[in-house]
Formats: structure tokens, sequence, C-alpha cells
């Protein structure tokens, strides 16, 4: 890959990345259940992504017939994963802190950066693991004194969740990898999307969540999850295509410094001087190991 390219994979996954950070805020305005969330996020998105691949199906893969052939297996396995990354992530805070659940989520990184080293044979850059050591410090510092109020009723289990969450994003971004080897990003996001929607569904009539939202602005925001899902998980599925699975799972990480900040200027959350150490710390990772990263390029 040149540097041009390199450069410009690189600014569409932090494109991607700041717009999932708007993905808390807009969970928060819904008022539909967690799973049920996902569900109305995925609905919107996949007419969107339907068009998508079906106006940039490749020569290999004629447009009469993109949509109506099997689902490529590795689309089906980035779609499960992610079925139960929204799930496991939604569940873990009703019943641990949001603290918690942030920073063991944020383990993402570690599990694919070990799986993307055995299963792709990327061996991470001394720099790179450096990065990533000042990221996750970073992610843990911002999180720091940030817990809500709202403490769940059994605390082990949520954070057993949120230890899933980063086990179950981490195998998404490993089979969008495999996938985007021989499919289009829009491609392989609308398989993933459609395989997990009924996932969701199924999920939230089993735990007799309210489906729909119930007022305006709890449908706006599902809308915009909607957008979210095409614009921002889309970015990082193209950069995927393009970029080390590691590096990928890492610069996601300003997704919480984005979600801190947009907090801080729509709901008066305060950041205080952990936060900011912390956003500080993160983003100085992130850029250590992008830069580590590009020198092998």
């Amino acid at each position: 890959m040149t540097h041009t390219s390199y450069r410009k994979a690189m600014a569409v996954l932090i494109l991607g990345a700041c717009i999932i950070g708007l993905a808390p805020i807009l969970v928060r305005l819904s008022s539909a259940g967690p799973a049920a969330t996902g569900v109305w996020r995925l609905a919107f998105a996949l007419p969107a992504l339907a068009f998508l691949a079906q106006s940039g199906a490749r020569d290999a893969q004629p447009r009469s017939s993109v949509l109506m052939a099997l689902p490529p297996i590795m689309a089906v396995w980035a779609g499960l994963a992610f079925a139960a990354d929204l799930g496991f992530w939604h569940y873990a805070l009703g019943f641990t802190t949001v603290a918690n659940a942030t920073v063991l989520t944020n383990l993402t990184p570690i599990v694919v950066t070990a799986l993307a080293w055995l299963v792709f044979k990327e061996v991470p850059q001394r720099l790179f693991l450096a990065g990533l050591v000042l990221a996750i410090t970073g992610a843990v510092t911002l999180t720091h004194g940030a817990a809500s109020a709202r403490t769940g009723s059994n605390t082990g289990l949520g954070d057993a969740l949120a230890v899933g969450t980063a086990f179950w994003y981490a195998l998404y971004f490993l089979a969008i990898r495999k996938a985007r080897q021989t499919l289009s990003a829009p491609l392989v996001m609308f398989w993933s999307s459609l395989v997990a929607l009924p996932c969701l569904l199924i999920f939230a009539l089993v735990m007799d969540e309210p489906l729909w939202p119930t007022t305006p602005l709890g449908w706006f925001a599902c809308l915009g999850l909607g957008f979210v899902h095409v614009a921002g998980q889309g970015s990082i599925a193209w950069a995927l295509g393009r970029l080390p699975t590691a590096i990928t799972s890492l610069v996601v990480l300003i997704q919480p410094v984005v979600a801190a900040l947009l907090g801080w200027i729509l709901f008066a959350e305060a950041i205080g001087p952990w936060q900011i150490l912390g956003a500080a710390l993160t983003l100085s990772g992130v850029v250590l190991a992008q830069w580590a990263a590009s020198r092998v390029q």
C-alpha cells in the first residue's frame, strides 16, 4: 500500500470512529428497549446498505444477483458477532456501572491484536504495542470517577457481559477483515446487518423489551443510529479492507473520547481532570500506534 492510500484509509477510519461516537448518545435518547434499539438501528440502515451494495457491485458480482445469492459465510459470522456485541453491551450497562462496562469493553484492541497475530500472522511492532498500552491506559483513565450513580443488582454479571462485549466485537472485526478480502464493504455490511437484525429481535422478544420507540425523539434517535451504522461502521468496514486489523481496532478507541465530549456538550456531563488526562493518553496512544504501523507500509 502506498503512503497516499494508507493516509486515505486512516482518514476514513478516523471519521468512522468519530461517527460511532454518536451511538451512546443516541441509544440514551431511544425510548425502545436495549436490543430493540439495535433492531431499529439495523432496520433503518438496511435499505441504504442494499442500495450501496447493489450500485457498487464489482464486475465479478453481477448487479442482478449480488443481493440474491446466499450470504458469504464470513459475513454471517460478522452478523452473529455484531448482534451478540450489541446485546451484551446494552445489557452490561443494566447490571454494572458505566465506568466498568466501558473499561472492560475497551479490551477489544487487546483481543483483536492477539487474534490477528494468531489468525492473520499480523505481528505487532514494539512501538505499536507501546501505543496499545498507552491507549488502553487512557481509556481506563477516561472512565475513572465517571461511574453512573445507577449501579445494577448484579455487578459481577454486568462485568462478565462487558468482557463478553470485547470478545464479540473482536470477532466482528476479524470476520469483517476476512470478508473484505473478497467482498465490497457495502455488501459485507448488508449481509452482516441482515443476519444480526433477527437475532436482536429474538433477543428483545425473549427479554420482553418494549419494541417500539414511544416518543418522536426516540424515533429520531433510532433513525440517527441507522445513519451511524451506515456511515460509521461502514467506514470502519471499508478501512478493514486496507489496514491491519489491530490498528483498526485501536483507532476506534477515539469513540469514547468523542462520546465523552458530546455528553459534556449535550447533557452537561462533567469532564474533570481524569477525563481530560484519559482523552489525551488515548489519543496519544492512537497516534503512536498508527505512526508505528505507517512505518512498515
